[in-house]
């Protein structure tokens, strides 16, 4: 989708209340199941929990100010747990280089292999 049309759409789509916008999003997958000509980009886990999370208001007829209210702060929430995970990922990166440093080793020591399975007396 050009650039120009992905605004136009967009613009329109912000005039709409909340109600309208989730009668959209219905047409636009049903569109995508009949005419999409390549895959949509998978979501990340919490996307995919929010999505579920608020595919579950949506059947249980909750209303849609309720919906987005609880979608923000999801939203958010989804946003502190992103944060965490990439400080334990800058935290793990930092620990590897620093055994590095220390080691001199770039290869990683594998773990203990498990003792054998003791064998079956027939």
């Amino acid at each position: 989708m050009n650039a120009a049309l992905r605004e136009r759409i967009l613009r329109k789509l912000d005039a709409l209340p909340e109600e309208r916008g989730y009668q959209l999003l219905d047409f636009i997958e049903f569109l995508e199941s009949k005419y999409a000509g390549k895959t949509a980009m998978a979501p990340g886990v919490f996307e995919r929990f929010a999505e579920g999370v608020e595919d579950t208001l949506r059947a249980g007829k909750v209303s849609a100010s309720t919906i987005a209210e609880t979608m923000g702060l999801l939203n958010k929430a989804m946003n502190v747990l992103s944060g965490v995970a990439e400080t334990g990922k800058t935290f793990a990166s930092d620990a590897i280089d620093a055994a590095v440093r220390a080691t001199g080793e770039r290869k990683i020591p594998a773990a203990p292999a498990a003792p054998a399975a003791p064998a079956k007396k027939e």
